[in-house]
C-alpha cells in the first residue's frame, strides 16, 4: 500500500516518486492540467441580462399520519451527469490507490428514462450529478502505519527527495511569493445583481467557538508524486470524469416533501452555531469578541488526551463513512460506524451513543445555541451485493442529551430523494440535492418550505450559520447554465436578495454566508482539481457584487466542492472583512524544506492587504477558522516536530502558540495520518481533536486505525 505524503523538511529518501491521490468525492471534477504558473485572471465576461427566476413556494406533506395534503410543485429536473468520482460503494469500496471508471449506476426509478451518453467535447467538465444516485462517494485508501515521517540516511548529492518537488512552484517574477498579479479592470462583468423574488418556500446565526469544519468524503492521504504541493492530480480527474459523465433525461414527478413519524419538542429556537465556510476554515468569527476566547496557556505544550480506535469494518465491505463531528462545553461527539457516539473532552470515555439504521453520508457541521444539529444517513447497512441504499434520510441530533430528536425523507413522487447536503441556519434544517431538496424546524421535524423545481431551475443545496443561502441553477449545462445565488429567510424560503452569476459557470460554492463569499472555478481556469480560481464577494442585503478575487489554483491552496457538498471548501477563513487563504507550498530556506504563508484580502476591494502569517521552514499552515478577531490555525510539522495551533493577531498579524504537539514516534505517527486537508479538525478550551471521516479494513493485525485523536495543554 502507498504511504502518505512526507511532512515538509523530510531529507529524500531516494527511492522514486510515489502517486498522487486519488480525485474523492471532495475534490473538483477534472480540469486542465496545471498551467506553469499562476498567470494573469481571465478577462471579466460581459454581464449578462435577464429576469430572475420567480421560486414559488413547494409543498410538503408529513409521512406519518395524518396526511397534510398541500399543493405539489412541478416535477424536479435531475442531474445532467455524473459527479467526478467513479459510481461509489457506499461505505464499502476497494481500497484500489486511483479510482476506476465503472458504469455509472442507473438512477433509482423516477421516470427519467435511461441514461445517456457523454455529452459532446469528451474531456470537459462533467455534467451536473444526477440526484444522490451514487450513494456516498468511494472512500480513499488507508493511511499508512507507524515510521511515517521518519528519514531514511539521505543519498549523497540526490536531487529533491521522496514527495518534494523537483521545482517549486513558480511564484509572480514582479512580486514575493503568494501575491498575485493585479486583476483586471471591470470586476462586475463577472455578475451582476438581481432583484429579490418572491417566496419560494421558507436568519441569525451566532458562531460556534468551536469551528467544526464542512464535513466530506475525502481521500485519506497517500504518497504524493514528485512535484509537491497539496493539488490532486488533474488529468486523471478529467479521465474519471468524462468515463463516468451521463446524461438524464428529465421527467415527471411531482415534489413534495414526507415527514416519517419521530417524535420532535417545541423548544429550542436559538441561533445556529459553528463556521460559515471552510475546514479547516471558513469561519467567519464574531468580530465583536476581540482577540478572541481561545487564550495562550502558560506552557503550550500539549499531551496527548486520548486515542479513539476506528470501528471495526463489516464483512464484505472495505470501509465505511465516518464523517461528522462536533465538540460542545460538555462533550466531543464523533460517527461511528452506522452511529454517532459522544464522548468526555479530557478522558474520551464514551458518554452516549444514537444508533441510526446506516451509515452517515453528509453531516452540519453548525450546531443550535442548545448544540443540536443534523445529519443525512441511509436506511440501511450496505453489503457486497447492495452497496448503497441511497442517503435518503434526514435527523436531528441533541449533542447534549445524546438522543436522536425526528428522522424525515424528501420524496419527488413517490420515490425517496437522495440527498446531497444538509446544514443549519437559525432553529432551520436544509437539505438539497439536484433532485430536490426541504427545510424543516430543528426542534420538532416540522416541514417548513421546499424550494420549487422546474424544468430550468432547482436549488441544488445550501450553506448555513449565520444566514441561509442557496445556490440556485438555471437553465442546460454549458453556456446557458447560470447560478443565481440567493440569500434567503430559513423559516420562509423568502428570497431576501439574489446575485446572478456569469453564464456558463457550472458550479459555486458556499464560503461564508455572513459575509458572504462564494468561490467558482470560472471557464474551468482552476487547472488544479481545487474547484477555486476566484472568489466573489457579494452584498447579501442588496445583492451586489463588491469585489472579485482572483485565486490561481497554481498560487493558493484553499479548495471547494461545490457540485454537490455546497458549503464544503476547505484551507480558508473569513472574518474581519477579509478572506485568509494558504499559499501553495514552495522552497523554505533550509535543504529539503518546504513552507507556506498565510495571506489576506480585502472583501470590499478584492485586494491584498499586504498581511501575511508564515508557516516557518519546514511547516505548512492551514487556517482553522476565526476567534473573534484573530485566526486559528495549524501548523502541519516536519518529521522532527510536533504539530502547532497558532492564534494570528488580525491587525499585526503577529503569530501566538498555542499548542505545540509531542514528538514522541507513536504520537507523531497518528497526527501525521491526518491532514487538515481532508481530516476533520476541532480546536477549543486548549484541545485538538483530529479525526478521519472514514474507517478502512486493516491490511494486517498489527495495523493501528485510529479513528480520533485528542491533543490538551491542561
Amino acid at each position: 500500500m502507498s504511504q502518505p505524503p512526507p511532512p515538509p523538511n523530510e531529507p529524500p529518501k531516494g527511492f522514486g516518486a510515489p502517486q498522487d491521490p486519488s480525485p474523492s468525492s471532495g475534490q473538483n471534477p477534472g480540469g486542465d492540467p496545471e498551467p506553469g504558473g499562476s498567470g494573469a485572471p481571465r478577462d471579466p465576461l460581459a454581464k449578462d441580462s435577464g429576469a430572475p427566476q420567480d421560486p414559488p413556494t413547494q409543498a410538503l406533506t408529513p409521512q406519518d399520519p395524518p396526511t397534510q395534503a398541500l399543493t405539489p410543485q412541478d416535477p424536479p429536473p435531475q442531474g445532467f451527469g455524473a459527479p467526478e468520482t467513479p459510481a461509489p460503494q457506499g461505505s464499502g469500496t476497494p481500497e484500489a490507490p486511483a479510482p476506476q471508471a465503472p458504469a455509472p449506476q442507473a438512477p433509482a426509478p423516477q421516470g427519467f428514462g435511461a441514461p445517456q451518453g457523454p455529452p459532446p467535447g469528451g474531456f470537459g467538465a462533467p455534467q451536473d450529478p444526477p440526484s444522490g444516485g451514487f450513494g456516498p462517494p468511494t472512500p480513499p485508501p488507508a493511511a499508512a502505519g507507524p515510521g511515517y515521517g521518519y528519514p531514511q540516511t539521505p543519498p549523497p548529492a540526490a536531487g529533491p527527495g521522496y514527495g518534494y518537488p523537483q521545482t517549486p512552484p513558480p511564484a509572480s517574477p514582479q512580486q514575493p511569493y503568494g501575491y498575485p498579479q493585479t486583476p483586471p479592470p471591470g470586476q462586475p462583468g463577472y455578475g451582476y445583481p438581481g432583484q429579490p423574488q418572491a417566496p419560494y418556500g421558507a436568519t441569525g446565526q451566532q458562531p460556534n467557538p468551536y469551528g467544526y469544519p464542512q464535513p466530506t468524503m475525502p481521500m485519506q492521504p497517500q504518497a504524493q508524486q514528485t512535484g509537491g504541493g497539496r493539488k490532486p492530480n488533474s488529468q486523471l480527474l478529467i479521465i474519471v470524469a468524462a468515463v463516468v459523465a451521463i446524461a438524464l433525461i428529465v421527467g415527471g414527478g411531482v415534489m413534495y416533501s414526507q415527514l416519517s413519524g419521530e417524535g420532535g419538542d417545541k423548544h429550542d429556537v436559538g441561533k445556529s452555531g459553528g463556521v460559515t465556510g471552510g475546514d479547516d476554515g471558513g469561519d467567519k468569527g464574531d468580530d465583536k469578541k476581540g482577540g478572541g476566547e481561545e487564550k495562550a496557556p502558560a506552557d503550550p505544550k500539549s499531551s496527548l488526551l486520548f486515542q479513539l480506535p476506528a470501528p471495526a469494518v463489516p464483512k464484505g465491505l472495505t470501509s465505511v463513512n465516518t464523517v461528522g463531528s462536533w465538540l460542545t462545553d460538555k462533550v466531543y461527539a464523533k460517527t461511528g460506524n452506522a452511529e454517532i457516539n459522544g464522548y468526555d473532552p479530557n478522558t474520551g470515555a464514551k458518554t452516549w451513543t444514537v444508533k441510526l439504521p446506516g451509515p452517515v453520508c453528509q453531516a452540519s457541521r453548525h450546531t443550535t445555541d442548545a448544540n443540536r444539529t443534523a445529519v443525512v444517513f441511509e436506511p440501511a447497512m450496505p453489503t457486497k451485493t447492495q452497496p448503497s441504499h441511497g442517503c435518503t434520510q434526514v435527523a436531528a441530533i441533541d449533542l447534549d442529551a445524546g438522543a436522536k430528536l425526528w428522522t424525515r425523507t424528501v420524496k419527488s413522487g413517490d420515490q425517496q430523494i437522495n440527498l446531497d447536503n444538509v446544514t443549519i441556519s437559525g432553529s432551520t434544517v436544509a437539505v438539497g440535492s439536484t433532485g430536490g431538496g426541504g427545510a424543516f424546524d430543528i426542534s420538532t421535524g416540522k416541514a417548513l418550505w421546499a424550494p420549487k423545481t422546474s424544468d430550468s431551475c432547482y436549488d441544488s443545496g445550501y450553506g448555513g450559520g449565520e444566514k441561509l443561502v442557496a445556490v440556485r441553477k438555471c437553465g442546460e449545462y454549458g453556456s446557458t447554465r447560470q447560478l443565481h445565488i440567493q440569500t434567503i429567510d430559513p423559516k420562509t424560503g423568502t428570497v431576501v436578495s439574489e446575485y446572478k452569476m456569469t453564464p456558463g459557470i457550472e458550479y459555486a460554492s458556499i464560503v461564508s454566508t455572513e459575509p458572504l463569499v462564494v468561490a467558482a472555478d470560472v471557464g474551468d481556469t482552476a487547472g488544479d482539481g481545487s474547484g477555486i480560481s476566484d472568489f466573489f464577494s457579494i452584498d447579501n442585503k442588496t445583492g451586489e457584487l463588491r469585489a472579485k478575487i482572483s485565486a490561481p489554483g497554481k498560487t493558493y491552496a484553499a479548495k471547494c466542492d461545490g457540485i454537490t457538498k455546497i458549503e464544503f471548501c476547505k484551507s480558508l477563513a473569513v472574518g474581519n472583512d477579509k478572506l485568509y487563504i494558504p499559499t501553495e507550498e514552495h522552497e523554505g530556506t533550509t535543504d529539503y524544506s518546504r513552507t507556506n504563508e498565510i495571506v489576506a484580502f480585502d472583501l470590499a476591494t478584492g485586494k491584498q492587504t499586504g498581511q501575511r502569517a508564515d508557516a516557518g521552514d519546514g511547516y505548512d499552515i492551514t487556517p482553522l477558522r476565526m476567534d473573534g478577531t484573530s485566526i486559528l490555525a495549524y501548523k502541519r510539522p516536519p518529521y522532527d516536530k510536533g504539530g502547532q495551533i497558532v492564534a494570528i493577531d488580525g491587525t499585526s498579524f503577529k503569530e501566538t502558540t498555542l499548542m505545540e504537539n509531542p514528538t514522541t514516534q507513536s504520537t507523531h505517527d497518528a497526527e501525521m495520518s491526518m491532514l487538515p486537508e481532508y481530516a476533520e479538525f476541532l480546536y477549543g478550551d486548549g484541545r485538538l481533536y483530529m479525526a478521519q471521516v472514514y474507517a478502512n479494513k486493516p491490511t494486517s493485525a498489527t495495523d493501528k486505525a485510529y479513528l480520533a485523536i485528542a491533543f490538551g495543554t491542561k
